[in-house]
């Protein structure tokens, strides 16, 4: 067996050091996380190889940390590779490890973090430092980010960091972050099994809205059949009973089409069901880019017993597939019906890049040396990342968090779940790769 190298080594204690800094995002209107404490952490890896890192807050304790480190070839366009510090929150009392000890047990490192995103802000972290204390010089000017509010839909990081400091990312033309590059183990046709890595291309865009349902303000002992509440349930009723139509874009036809190859298992655009079930890791990701989303999350109304309110709101998380915005908010008009009104409070375009070109195939020939024979497919995320602000100005991103992962590990519910983890062997191998691309990109 071969002996780990110090960026191996490194990348386990990043990791755990990262976990162990509370970050948790509770989103607007709530008290910061601790997001600046754990940007100097960041600033003090960077510094103890020599590096000039340069930390800078949209307002106090809301910290973003940006390198540039140059590259041989500085007439080329920079590549940002890029994490986020913050968290969702986690209740300790649901967890089997205490989310924030960054327990090792098991194979892996538990915690909040573990794999949104604290694994690859490690990675980074251990691979900038080995190549700045091998005096290794990357093909290409490499832009080095950690974002705040990432949770939050980066309004105080990304966003910001777009917004404020657009010259950090002059001469970027592509970039890597979160979620993509993981793998799933799926059976092939005429026996044994493939190892397939994901590699994230698209991202649905972010709809954030409220409805809010107008009525008859009264006693509660009268009758009243202008009950703005009752219209808002009815409005919440109508959009979760509602089936949005499915949509094929381009990188979820050809995930589910390699898929199918593969296995040698049949799908059709109404039923995939058979198809996703070879990769229960990745499914809930998978299932979420067939089809615009609608999910009512949060609900404000009332405030007395015997007070009927003249006003009720819910908030409703809206997902819409690239080129699907207008038909999504044309639908949610017609679902919330009369008597309410509809408010954006948060708005994100959605993504979607090309599955060619030079750095796809470095990506493609990083974990195909360290994975030989297995098989990399594009793929849609349902969800979001700060490569929504980059593209902002005209930066290309990707999902590539390069992870090769035991076949029984359900990966996605671990997203914003309970009992969030990362195998070590997968966290080492995922820097392997990392640095080979970056040798390389």
């Amino acid at each position: 067996m071969a002996s780990q190298t110090s960026a191996e080594s490194d990348v386990l204690r990043i990791c755990r050091d990262l976990i162990r800094i509370d970050t948790s995002n509770y989103g607007p209107g709530t008290e910061g996380p601790g997001e600046r404490e754990a940007a100097e952490y960041v600033v003090g890896q960077l510094q103890e190889v020599g590096l000039e890192p340069e930390l800078f807050e949209s307002e106090p304790g809301r910290a973003n940390v940006v390198v540039r480190i140059p590259g041989a070839d500085r007439e080329r366009g920079a590549l940002v590779v890029h994490g986020h510090l913050d968290v969702v929150p986690a209740d300790a009392a649901d967890w089997s490890h205490d989310p924030f000890a960054a327990d090792v047990e098991d194979g892996c490192v538990w915690g909040r973090g573990a794999v949104d995103m604290k694994d690859m802000d490690a990675m980074i972290l251990a691979t900038v430092r080995d190549f700045a204390r091998r005096g290794v010089t990357p093909p290409r000017d490499l832009v080095v980010a950690f974002f705040a509010d990432e949770e939050a839909g980066g309004v105080k990081g990304s966003h910001w960091a777009v917004d404020h400091r657009p010259e950090l990312f002059e001469g970027a033309t592509e970039a890597i972050s979160e979620v993509g590059g993981y793998s799933v183990t799926v059976p092939k046709k005429g026996g044994g099994d493939q190892r397939a890595y994901l590699l994230q291309t698209g991202e649905k865009g972010i709809r954030w809205i409220r409805l809010t349902a107008h009525g008859r303000a009264g006693h509660g002992s009268v009758p009243n059949d202008e009950n703005a509440i009752a219209r808002l349930a009815a409005a919440i009723g109508r959009i979760d009973a509602h089936v949005w139509p499915r949509q094929y874009v381009a990188s979820v036809r050809q995930l589910l089409d390699g898929l199918a190859d593969i296995t040698g298992t049949t799908y059709t655009d109404e039923d995939t069901d058979a198809l996703l079930a070879h990769i229960p890791g990745a499914r809930n990701f998978v299932e979420g880019a067939l089809a615009n989303v609608s999910n009512p999350t949060m609900l404000d109304a009332g405030y007395k017993h015997n007070v009927i309110p003249q006003t009720a709101s819910v908030n409703v998380d809206c997902r819409f597939l690239p080129g699907h915005e207008d038909e999504l908010m044309d639908a949610i008009g017609e679902l919330a019906g009369e008597h309410v009104t509809i408010e954006t409070l948060h708005r994100d375009i959605a993504l979607d890049a090309p599955f060619e070109g030079h750095l796809v195939e470095r990506m493609k020939d990083a974990l195909r040396t360290e994975d030989p024979g297995c098989e990399i497919l594009p793929y849609c995320l349902s969800a979001g990342t700060d490569n929504k602000a980059l593209k902002q100005l005209g930066i290309n991103g990707y999902g590539f968090t390069p992870l090769r992962l035991p076949s029984d590990l359900l990966f996605a519910p671990m997203f914003h779940g309970i009992d969030e983890r990362v195998p070590v062997e997968s966290l080492e191998f995922g820097q392997r790769v990392l640095a080979r691309l970056l040798t390389d990109c």
